[in-house]
């Protein structure tokens, strides 16, 4: 069983490698099982083909990525919306950055329009947005953030989550900014936190400065 193990993860980080490298199309059975020191054969065994091996590294991250906002959003009822946001975005990240070189993987091929796509949307991304709307709503019924429409404040949402891990090349190469330190993670996440509280909490109006003239007498 340890053997099997090992030549599934020898296979998975190959694949992974070589998909992000050259892509799905660009890339061959025999690459991976060549990269990977296995026998093609175990390719069909373990993942039914190429497509299978696809199929298994997205619905294995998206597992990962639910469990984590599940894990936030059950402690809705001992956190107030504020919290559990914040606490969902962070968990988000930090899966992500663990994660990164399957998370460019990943995103890449959600934005094709396959019928196994359309099966995670349904699966899984619908469930992402249920969580987000739930908080958001809450928040908003609350008091807590100001009247926002949810679905804007999701595709704002994440776009700025999943921009860095699929565009780590960008980051590196024009913004020379390296995604993979723990440096980046902190302080992306500060400043998330600084998005959340711009477009969600109340805007108040500054107090205007009252100027009193002085005459002498």
């Amino acid at each position: 069983m340890v053997a099997q193990a090992k030549t599934k993860e020898r296979i998975i980080d190959a694949a992974v490698s070589l998909f992000n490298a050259k892509g799905f199309d660009g890339t061959s059975v025999r690459e991976i099982a060549t990269k990977a020191k296995v026998n093609v054969a175990n390719i069909s065994y373990y993942f039914e083909g190429k497509e299978g091996l696809l199929e298994t590294l997205v619905t294995t991250y998206f597992e990962g990525y639910i469990a984590e906002l599940e894990n936030e959003f059950e402690l809705r009822e001992y956190k107030d919306a504020k919290e559990c946001l914040q606490g969902m975005v962070s968990a988000v990240l930090n899966y992500q950055h663990e994660n990164r070189t399957i998370a460019r993987l990943v995103y890449r091929e959600i934005s094709l329009d396959t019928t196994f796509i359309r099966e995670v949307m349904t699966t899984y991304l619908t469930k992402e947005k249920y969580y987000l709307k739930n908080v958001l709503e809450k928040g908003m019924e609350d008091r807590e953030f100001r009247k926002v429409n949810p679905s804007f404040i999701i595709i704002q949402l994440k776009a700025l989550l999943s921009m860095p891990y699929l565009h780590p090349q960008y980051l590196t190469e024009v913004l020379y900014i390296m995604p993979q330190e723990t440096y980046f993670l902190e302080q992306y996440n500060g400043e998330l936190t600084a998005w959340i509280r711009t477009m969600l909490y109340e805007q108040r109006e500054p107090k205007k400065q009252v100027y009193v003239r002085l005459t002498r007498k």
